[in-house]
């Protein structure tokens, strides 16, 4: 792609995001939700393979009818209480259509059937941006409307996104569709917390956000896209390879890693609010998700000879690892030891 034309499209990108995020007025945040749209399009289908064309036509229409909703929804709240200020979203059919708006731009459950299908079109750059700072606009905008959500329509749809985005992902040996799930059971986490404490969710956000563009910089260095691929991929760099590991270990929750902590707070936050069965069944759903980010893990480092494999091993490039993944990778391994410090500056 032509350089100035990258850069045309990143600008917009960030030009979308943040009028998303900075804005007070309904029209506003629709109208960077749409610039956002509009700019990641040609990052998508930039490899012109039908699959590119087809991942780009298929999150054009999910994006399209989802800022149609948002508008809908804030019309509707316009015409009943005569406000557009996002934070004054009173009316309940405004708020309910809201949400599903919010859904269908994240690709929460029930809505989440275009993503998977979207990452798996998109080169690994996009994937990374489409994981990352695309749901950052949505987030701030469930962020604002926190008050006034419904809190049993969003319980529903968190349990079932950490359900089916763990169930999902079982099964899968492409890498970015393993990635894709792995967002949505993650966004099931965010969404359960945030009526009750909504800076946790972004506290969520920013460190899911951080540990997947370790893995998605990480496998973009290794070149890889599928299972069978990343097993061979050890003999290119072994310490990236180690990493890789322990950044996958940090997504999947499990302590003394980074990925620990907003799980801890969440499930404690959610016992606060006596909601002890949904925290239970919240840690039990996180196990399936588990299960495939140790198939990650095991095919990325603990398949060493001898082992039968038809592919052939890939040279070792000697290149040094780029200093992002390096300081990625050590911040989402090592931040659980500095956890009040997160907290109180969050």
């Amino acid at each position: 792609m032509n350089p100035q034309a990258k850069l045309i499209f990143m600008t917009s990108l960030l030009l979308g995001t943040t009028i998303t995020i900075s804005s007070n007025h309904w029209i506003m945040a629709w109208a960077g939700l749409e610039i956002n749209t509009l700019a990641v399009l040609p990052l998508i289908s930039k490899s012109h393979h039908p699959r590119s064309v087809e991942a780009a036509t298929k999150y054009f229409l999910t994006q399209a009818a989802a800022s149609a909703l948002v508008l809908f929804s804030s019309m509707t709240n316009a015409w009943h209480t005569g406000q557009w200020d996002i934070t004054q979203l009173s009316h309940p059919t405004s708020g309910l259509i809201l949400t599903s708006a919010i859904a269908m731009k994240l690709g929460l459950v029930p809505f989440h059937f275009w993503f998977p299908e979207v990452l798996q079109g998109s080169p690994l750059s996009t994937g990374l941006l489409l994981s990352t700072i695309m749901k950052l606009p949505p987030i701030t905008l469930l962020y604002m409307t926190s008050p006034s959500l419904n809190p049993t329509l969003l319980t529903i749809l968190a349990l079932l996104s950490t359900a089916l985005g763990g169930w999902m992902g079982l099964n899968q040996t492409q890498v970015r569709k393993i990635l894709a799930f792995s967002s949505i059971s993650h966004l099931g986490w965010m969404a359960i917390i945030i009526i009750y404490n909504p800076k946790l969710t972004l506290l969520n956000f920013y460190l899911y956000a951080m540990m997947t563009a370790t893995v998605f910089l990480t496998l973009n260095s290794m070149k890889v896209l599928k299972l069978s691929t990343l097993m061979t991929a050890w003999t290119k760099v072994p310490s990236l390879n180690a990493m890789l590991l322990l950044t996958l270990l940090s997504l999947a929750g499990l302590p003394p890693l980074t990925g620990f902590l907003p799980k801890w707070l969440i499930i404690q936050e959610l016992t606060k609010q006596e909601m002890i069965a949904t925290a239970t069944l919240m840690a039990l759903l996180s196990l399936l998700s588990l299960f495939f980010y140790l198939r990650l893990a095991y095919c990325t480092t603990i398949t060493l000879p001898p082992h039968t494999t038809n592919h052939m091993k890939q040279w070792r490039t000697g290149k040094p690892t780029n200093v992002l993944i390096a300081i990625l990778a050590t911040m989402s391994i090592t931040l659980l030891p500095i956890s009040p410090l997160i907290l109180a500056l969050v």
